[in-house]
């Protein structure tokens, strides 16, 4: 089976160089790009092509709402992964209708973040609990 294909989308340097060493534990998940804003998110998926996109929301520029619609607009079978400390619907609800394949809390544990990327990379979706309570 190949790896799952990984993008990280996030501003912050630091988280994304933890959730670097995070994935890299697990042989079924490669990360095989970083990306610091929206239209740097675009340039990478064009790049590389990855199964999966973690995507933060609130990022300088292009914000996550934005660039996950340009992406999925460009590349309609990668999966975006929202990866966010917002868990309020004014977030949730626009980003799950343009078609992002779940949702998970930046306050959630390391597991939940790598069940996530599992599920949608096999077409399912995922939501944090706090989230689906907004959602339902």
């Amino acid at each position: 089976m190949n790896a799952i294909r990984v993008l990280l989308v996030d501003d912050h340097a630091i988280l994304r160089a933890g959730l670097r060493a995070l994935l890299s534990a697990y042989s079924d998940i490669q990360v095989v790009g970083e990306a610091a804003d929206g239209t740097e998110a675009l340039t990478r998926v064009n790049e590389q092509s990855p199964d999966v996109v973690t995507m933060d929301i609130a990022m300088p520029g292009v914000n996550g709402l934005v660039a996950t619609r340009q992406i999925l607009q460009a590349h309609p079978k990668t999966k975006i992964l929202i990866l966010t400390q917002y868990d309020n619907k004014e977030y949730v609800l626009p980003l799950m209708k343009i078609g992002a394949a779940g949702y998970v809390l930046k306050q959630a544990v390391d597991t939940d973040l790598v069940t996530a990327i599992r599920a949608v990379a096999r077409g399912e979706s995922f939501l944090h609990p706090s989230v689906a309570k907004v959602v339902l």
